[in-house]
């Protein structure tokens, strides 16, 4: 066997066709932790020997930081390769996948995340929770499966780093909430240990995101949240549910997990939304054509929390086009929540009442009779955003 990285890729240059091929390296991050001069051979490699062949050279790896790193202005690398990150299916892109429509496809969004060895797994139109029920009988579902190993490949060890990610999960949003979950006996995690986690969780390992809120004044906290969907639900109710599944008891597995749906579901859909309303705006096709961010705000209280502000500019906005509300439940957008909507836009900073719109995304409609949004959304315009 061959000793050295270089000497590894000599024998593979010597090994391809003189017609067009493509080489796949897996586990970049990996293979770069070992060996800090790796980069530097695997540049001279290329220079000398592959780039003189017919062939592409796909180096792949889940830690974005690292793989952004490879092609960095101080490394061997540069100028040699273009990085590219290949995301998982959108909702749209779900939903074909899938067969569904309307609230089943954005379920089914949430469910999986838009990943596609989950996907595969999953029986044409068949709505989320029917398909979870059936994965609840086999341990070695890639519902539960794909999640694990993203856990145990980006975080091998239950250190600290592990247990915010898991705090997080669990529906903590705030440093002080996250702090209290994630200490330990010595009691919550000190700011000087828990910045620098949440800095790396959300800037190199983008495993987090955050939200912070949208208005024309700065301001805090800001909140944390699992960036993938499939991750998200994991940590919230899939885990445990796979530990009973394991358990032989797939009874009990979905019975926890029709207890969390609707709740995670609700939080779960808010960045779907504004993601899908930020694409509207990008198409001209919400009734505030200055629209180029779409966030909530909420004060340091949480007393309001809008779920909804469209805006010119993000963080701090110029200009706020639009406040809205989410209501993802099995009852119509009512009048009550209309009013509440009407009071709590009224304490965003830069929401001019007589200038500014009121959207209402919700899954059931809005009940006969109540007027007074400018825009109204279910879930098959979520879907088609992304069309």
């Amino acid at each position: 066997m061959p000793s050295t990285e270089e000497s590894t890729i000599r024998v593979l240059a010597s090994a391809l066709p003189p017609v067009p091929s493509i080489v796949v390296m897996d586990e970049m991050p990996w293979l770069a932790e070992q060996d800090d001069l790796f980069d530097g051979a695997l540049q001279t490699a290329w220079d000398r020997l592959l780039s003189r062949k017919p062939v592409l050279l796909l180096l792949l790896g889940s830690d974005l930081h690292m793989m952004e790193r490879l092609t960095a202005y101080d490394r061997p690398f540069y100028g040699r390769a273009d990085t590219m990150v290949l995301g998982p299916l959108n909702p749209a892109e779900t939903a074909d996948a899938v067969g569904l429509e309307g609230s089943d496809a954005v379920d089914a969004y949430l469910a999986s995340g838009g990943l596609p060895g989950i996907l595969r797994a999953w029986p044409h139109a068949t709505p989320a929770l029917d398909f979870i029920r059936e994965e609840c009988a086999d341990p070695a579902s890639p519902l539960f499966g794909v999640p694990e190993s993203v856990l145990l490949s980006e975080f091998p060890t239950p250190d600290q780093a592990r247990r915010v990610l898991e705090a997080i999960g669990s529906g903590d949003r705030t440093t002080a909430t996250i702090a209290a979950t994630a200490g330990g006996r010595e009691g919550p995690l000190k700011s000087g240990s828990l910045s620098p986690l949440l800095h790396r969780l959300a800037e190199e390992k983008q495993v987090l995101s955050v939200d912070r809120p949208l208005s024309t004044q700065p301001g805090k906290p800001a909140l944390y949240r699992i960036a993938d969907h499939n991750l998200r639900m994991y940590l919230g109710m899939l885990r445990s549910a796979a530990d009973h599944s394991r358990r032989g008891r797939p009874d009990l597995a979905f019975r926890l997990v029709q207890r969390r749906w609707t709740s995670l579901r609700c939080r779960a859909v808010e960045p779907v939304v504004r993601d899908a309303l930020t694409i509207a705006g990008a198409s001209g096709d919400l009734p505030w054509p200055e629209v180029a961010a779409v966030g909530g705000w909420w004060n340091r209280r949480f007393a309001p929390e809008v779920d909804l502000v469209g805006a010119d500019h993000a963080p701090v906005a110029r200009h706020v086009a639009f406040a809205g509300s989410i209501k993802w439940l099995g009852t119509p957008f009512d009048a009550h929540d209309l009013a509440t909507l009407r009071r709590d836009a009224a304490q965003v900073p830069g929401f001019d009442t007589g200038a500014s719109g009121l959207a209402v995304i919700s899954l059931s409609g809005m009940r006969s009779g109540v007027e007074g949004a400018d825009l109204v959304w279910g879930a098959d315009d979520v879907i088609a955003a992304w069309r």
